[in-house]
């Protein structure tokens, strides 16, 4: 019998990877979004290898240990998302939820020669001061040292925006973490756009932008109602999620 508390993760995350998928924002079969379970963050909820985001259910995910390392032999965990997720579940208690992506404009501004997300909206306000920032790709993340130094890069952060690779978010939740990298994905989508005008941009100034973006960490229950609004959509067009 499985725990009321995981069972409403599982149904949380299914349909987490569902919305990603109909948005358009996964990455072929690639890509991991992982919840813990456990109070100390170990055990954790992970999506299995080289399953399409719109096809997983509750009962697809796996069920890991991030100091088992015989998960990382197993033929259903993908050696990416066990060095990503295992080392940032093994060393990093308070995130609870953790979505990797690469998102067409997220990934955009991350490709660029200094990576970085100037306030020029309400979307891209939320994120000032509050991205840290990696320029250190060296190929596929998929070994334990690769993972401890992204998990590191986090510090005081939630979100970390990978240079020539992508984004990865954390959160107390799985909807604050969907629309949060929701948000990131359509502040840079509007940031890319901007540019694309080639004028110049209207930055906010430091004092508009924090308090705009303390005025979205006080609106969480915003962010977890999109989510629950985007999940029912998902489960009235597939209930199949459920399983």
């Amino acid at each position: 019998m499985i725990p009321t508390h995981e069972r409403q993760l599982r149904i949380d995350l299914a349909a987490t990877f569902r919305i990603i998928a109909r948005l358009g924002m996964h990455e072929a079969v690639a890509n991991h979004f992982s919840a813990a379970v456990s109070p100390d963050g170990k055990t954790f909820l992970l999506n299995p290898k080289w399953k399409h985001f719109s096809r997983i259910r509750a009962s697809d995910l796996l069920l890991l240990n991030a100091d088992d390392e015989a998960c990382a032999r197993r033929p259903d965990v993908d050696a990416t998302a066990w060095a990503i997720h295992g080392q940032i579940h093994q060393r990093l208690p308070a995130a609870r939820v953790v979505l990797h992506l690469h998102p067409v404009f997220t990934t955009a501004v991350a490709c660029l020669a200094s990576p970085h997300v100037p306030p020029i909206d309400q979307n891209t306000a939320r994120y000032f001061n509050r991205i840290a920032v990696d320029t250190l790709y060296g190929g596929m993340a998929d070994t334990a040292e690769e993972g401890a130094r992204l998990g590191a890069l986090l510090a005081d952060k939630q979100r970390l925006l990978m240079g020539n690779h992508g984004v990865l978010v954390t959160a107390q939740a799985v909807g604050e973490a969907f629309d949060d990298i929701w948000t990131l994905e359509r502040a840079c989508q509007i940031l890319v756009t901007a540019w694309s005008t080639g004028q110049p941009l209207k930055v906010l100034s430091d004092e508009v932008a924090e308090k705009t973006a303390r005025a979205w960490e006080g609106i969480r229950d915003f962010s977890q109602q999109h989510f629950e609004e985007m999940k029912q959509l998902e489960i009235e067009a597939d209930p199949s999620l459920l399983d």
